[in-house]
């Protein structure tokens, strides 16, 4: 191992390879924050660019760089205008949006950016260390266990539902599964549920129903109350940006979430098929679940932890995606699967074999990731008091420019003018369901989580000959079981908390 890092190091020290770093992460960074255009578009536009390059080190490094870039950038226009740049910062938006609208614009961005930085920095050393063996781990997982870890997922919603509200989170997962389940499954190519509308033969778009949930709602809130609407976001009157720093009593509050999502992400990005998305939403519930009562009522409301958890968590999980690429070959996400063919394209084969026959190249990321990660800090930190005065616009200037990026990334998403009327819909519903006090991130889970967790049931049906694959396979039968400990936990805790509250009206 000491042997391919020092043929990475030498090789991601090239001045070449190091300009390709900063090239792809600033690229990555500034597409991040436009909501629509994720990593998936940029790095098919820039594909011909890399394969011109001749070397597949740089053409990988250039195209990975964009991958974290865009991850790490996500989080601005999430935080700034809830409006999430990329799937794997919705989460970020959670917490992120409402210490803006405090004021503390800039205090959220640092946290995001020290959280990507830790995240990504932390993955980064896992992947060096437990790379070869992570890639016989991810082959135990079948189809079986992909279907349990998505119900694992879906039985963490509570941490999403405000006080008193499991029902109506439990009511908007399930339609978000149901929305899940428009278009053509993965075993069954004939359309389900489309009414005869060609367009949604494959299903609602991913970003589409994200900037209807978060986005549009947020600037029809904004036009309906023009006292919000007045409001400056910069954290005084004057529009300058102060209060940027993180306490030492936060830093220490924050310490725990990053070390233990930087491990818990990486984990979730090994795996072919979860990726960042995933792993941000698990990272913001066990995170909710492991605080205490007052902690969680600080959640969904400006919480540091809730802000720190999912871009610690997206930011680990990119660079655990890399395993399944590098060691076996497999894309675990749709931008991987594009890094695959752009490494075909180049003559390189990924798999086992990849750090015998082409060490260089395969060390080689893994030393640029550490070197992107510091130029994503050093390039974000210093740009928080430029990036946050998008706050010190009056709103009544900047509804517009939330509904152009937004009617922008639907369309871009799809490429298809349909999406446009389906926002719009979904965004009218969304506002009224805001008013009624439904959380809506939970409809997102459902819908993101719908589909994979049709599919993989499915699959494990049909090789099964039916339910014999929960009592035939552990790992599988572990993962349900968490999934109950999820459930049942914080329902005991809520009924024992009651209880004592009961018991203390009494003796009083």
């Amino acid at each position: 191992m000491l042997e391919g890092l020092m043929i990475g190091l030498q090789t991601a020290i090239n001045p070449f390879n190091l300009g390709m770093v900063v090239f792809g992460c600033v690229i990555g960074t500034f597409i991040g924050m436009l909501p629509g255009l994720g990593p998936m578009s940029i790095i098919a536009i820039m594909i011909p660019i890399a394969i011109t390059l001749g070397d597949p080190t740089a053409a990988l490094i250039l195209l990975s760089g964009v991958y974290y870039g865009a991850i790490f950038g996500g989080s601005t226009s999430s935080i700034l205008l809830n409006a999430p740049g990329v799937a794997g910062t919705v989460a970020t938006a959670f917490d992120g949006y409402p210490m803006a609208q405090k004021g503390q614009a800039g205090k959220a961005l640092t946290i995001a950016a020290v959280s990507s930085f830790a995240g990504g920095t932390i993955g980064a050393i896992l992947l060096m260390i437990f790379a070869p063996a992570l890639s016989s781990v991810a082959l135990l997982f079948h189809s079986a266990e992909y279907f349990a870890l998505m119900v694992v997922g879906l039985s963490a919603i509570a941490a999403f539902a405000g006080s008193g509200q499991v029902g109506k989170a439990v009511m908007m997962t399930l339609l978000g599964l149901i929305m899940a389940t428009v278009g053509e499954g993965a075993l069954f190519p004939a359309p389900r549920f489309t009414g005869g509308i060609m367009e949604l033969q494959s299903g609602f778009g991913f970003i589409t129903l994200a900037m209807a949930m978060f986005a549009l709602p947020e600037a029809m809130f904004l036009v309906m109350n023009p006292a919000r609407s007045s409001q400056g976001g910069a954290d005084d009157k004057s529009g300058k940006i102060e209060n940027m720093r993180i306490t030492r009593s936060e830093a220490r509050a924050i310490a725990p979430v990053v070390g233990r999502q930087s491990i818990q992400g990486f984990f979730i990005g090994v795996l072919p098929g979860a990726g960042a998305t995933i792993a941000s939403f698990l990272g913001y519930a066990v995170e909710r679940n492991l605080a205490t009562k007052e902690e969680q009522a600080d959640f969904g409301k400006g919480s540091i932890k809730g802000l720190a958890a999912p871009e610690t968590a997206n930011n680990a999980a990119c660079t655990g995606s890399f395993v399944p690429l590098l060691t076996l070959g497999i894309p675990g996400s749709g931008t991987t699967a594009i890094l695959l063919g752009a490494l075909l394209a180049l003559n390189v084969t990924p798999g086992p074999r990849l750090m015998v026959d082409d060490p260089q190249v395969f060390w080689a990321v893994i030393i640029s990731m550490y070197i992107g990660n510091l130029v994503l800090l050093f390039l974000n930190l210093p740009l928080i008091p430029y990036i946050a005065k998008v706050l010190s616009i009056p709103r009544n200037y900047l509804i517009p420019f939330i509904l152009f990026f937004t009617l922008m990334g639907a369309y871009i998403g799809q490429n298809n003018a349909t999406e446009l009327l389906i926002l719009v819909a979904f965004g009218v519903i969304a506002t009224i369901l805001r008013f009624a006090d439904y959380p809506l991130a939970p409809l997102l889970i459902g819908f993101i989580l719908g589909t994979m967790l049709e599919d993989n049931f499915s699959r494990s049906m049909q090789l099964y000959q039916g339910l014999g694959f929960i009592l035939e396979r552990p790992m599988t039968m572990g993962l349900l079981a968490l999934a109950a400990i999820l459930v049942v936990l914080p329902t005991y805790r809520a009924a024992r908390s009651r209880n004592r509250a009961k018991g203390v009206a009494d003796g009083d």
